[in-house]
């Protein structure tokens, strides 16, 4: 039987999360995958993944938000076949920031300017869709630092915005 690999949290801030994979197991490991979720208020669930290649890893990912829960999966890649999932959980450092306040305005019958506000230097992901469920599951995105972005849509619909 090929034992989950372990997930050891070596160190976190507000915007960074180090940790270390390794094998209880004399089985040959030949990699791992790694998958990051977080999700953005009760809306969007984000997941970032990580194909690691090697027996021990330890790994730095980067680009976080302060004060949030992260959930660290992984499975090892094995000469005998994948390993069972583990599981690892964190919340980052510090503050969150204030969720930004977005207003949306048709400028004609396929282009929506929004514009929010918040803070500078910062990365924005801007995520619509004609429900909540396409909003939840698979929303159109694009990311910016800027406060504004002009989004292009299908004419006759209606479309929710989340920044």
């Amino acid at each position: 039987v090929i034992p989950p690999p372990v997930i050891h949290i070596e160190r976190y801030s507000e915007d960074s999360i180090s940790f270390s994979l390794k094998m209880t197991t004399n089985i040959k490991v030949s990699g791992y995958v790694v998958n990051i979720y977080w999700t953005f208020d009760t809306h969007r669930q984000e997941k970032r993944t990580l194909t690691i290649e090697g027996e021990k890893s330890i790994q730095k990912v980067t680009n976080l938000t302060a004060d949030t829960p992260y959930e660290i999966s992984a499975w090892a890649k094995t000469e005998l076949g994948d390993s069972p999932l583990s599981f690892a959980h964190v919340v980052t450092s510090g503050t969150r920031p204030a969720s930004p306040s977005l207003k949306a305005k048709a400028i004609n019958q396929t282009a929506v300017e929004c514009s929010w506000t918040g803070p500078r230097n910062v990365v924005y992901g801007i995520f619509y869709a004609t429900s909540f469920l396409e909003l939840y599951r698979s929303p159109h995105n694009t990311t910016t630092t800027s406060h504004n972005i002009t989004v292009l849509v299908q004419r006759d619909e209606q479309y929710l915005f989340l920044v």
